[in-house]
């Protein structure tokens, strides 16, 4: 395979990825890279790592894309290229955050950060505010959230960058959620649906179906709810994305409970609860066992209620999942006598709790197809 040949397999798999069909996007990649390597064409090489990373992080293999991002560090150095390597490096970033690792993360998008706005790059400087912005949320940061979407998508309006925006109205509506504030975020993800429908974005729009599934949730309209859960876990089904199908099974497993039926509420936690063992997802993990134990206190069975519990209590406070241990500890003090909620004023938010079952609001995860700041 000629050189001229390895631009076109690259071509090809770009194509693919962004129709969203992630499996044969990395074939052709691998591909890419294989003849790249074998004719030292270092740019060739550094374009297929990143997309590589790109494509393993959009299916949720969160330590093989880490791994990529950082084989390309070097290559991008090797050609003196700061914008390539402070790509790697955010996404880098967004790697580490899928697995949990918040503080990680963040080391990795103040270096980029710094370097985009001191070279004047608005694309990627806002790219990068997006990646801090999800990554404040997953901390339980979530006034500090919505203030840094809303910079980013001021400066994706300005540009005018399509996709982008509706990531950042799915950011939006995600942390206005967590904050309570259910209207607002129905607002958020209906527009992102219209966008994402306008573009034909598959990804975008099963991003946007489930979050107006959560949306629907919390306003206890459960029926309506599982309907946009199920266009969303159908459209990540076909194209492989893991992570966000994973949290959208734990919204399902939510809704059946609130609807009483235990059974497959359990089912959907057992079954979210492998796929979050899969890739990594250690806050995911949390809010299985929450679910699981909530269930199990439901059906009087205290003893594995409480393991399940306490387990979501040490694990969520291990890793710094403000808003998670709020949820954990609000369950536990449930199941001791007297439901204590205080944990989510200091967060500033807007949630309360009187008795089980619990109408939870997942912190939930993010992805974006288009993975890369200057795309």
């Amino acid at each position: 395979m000629q050189c001229s040949r390895a631009d076109k397999v690259f071509a090809e798999a770009e194509g693919l990825r962004r129709k969203s069909d992630f499996r044969q996007a990395l074939v052709l990649f691998g591909k890419a890279l294989k003849a790249y390597a074998a004719s030292e064409d270092l740019e060739g090489i550094l374009e297929s790592r990143l997309s590589i990373g790109d494509v393993q992080r959009m299916i949720g293999d969160f330590d093989a894309a880490e791994k990529s991002y950082r084989e390309a560090l070097p290559v991008a150095v090797a050609l003196g290229d700061p914008v390539a390597a402070a790509d790697a490096k955010t996404n880098i970033g967004l790697s580490l955050r899928g697995k949990g690792d918040w503080k990680g993360a963040l080391k990795m998008y103040g270096d980029a950060l710094r370097f985009y706005r001191k070279t004047g790059d608005e694309q990627a400087t806002a790219f990068s505010l997006w990646a801090l912005a999800g990554t404040l949320r997953i901390r339980g940061e979530i006034p500090k959230a919505l203030g840094t979407y809303g910079e980013a998508l001021e400066i994706f309006e300005k540009l005018g960058a399509g996709p982008a925006i509706g990531y950042c109205l799915c950011g939006l509506g995600g942390s206005s959620r967590i904050a309570g504030r259910f209207g607002e975020s129905m607002e958020y993800y209906t527009s992102a649906n219209r966008l994402f429908s306008e573009l034909k974005d598959s990804f975008g729009k099963a991003y946007s179906y489930c979050g107006t599934g959560n949306a629907l949730r919390m306003q206890g309209r459960y029926r309506e709810a599982l309907s946009n859960f199920g266009k969303a876990s159908k459209i990540y089904t076909r194209i492989g994305d893991r992570v966000s199908y994973s949290y959208t099974l734990w919204s399902m497993g939510t809704t059946h409970k609130m609807l009483g039926d235990h059974e497959k509420a359990r089912g959907f936690f057992k079954t979210c609860g492998e796929m979050f063992k899969k890739t990594g997802d250690r806050r995911g993990l949390v809010y299985v066992r929450l679910g699981l134990g909530e269930l199990a206190l439901l059906e009087g069975r205290r003893a594995l209620a409480k393991r399940y519990i306490d387990a979501g209590v040490g694990d969520a406070g291990l890793h710094g999942f403000k808003v998670e241990e709020c949820h954990a500890k609000m369950l536990k003090s449930y199941m001791e006598g007297k439901i204590k909620t205080s944990c989510y004023k200091k967060l500033g938010l807007d949630l309360s709790f009187t008795e089980a079952p619990f109408n939870i609001p997942t912190t939930g995860t993010e992805q974006r197809r288009d993975c890369r700041p200057g795309h």
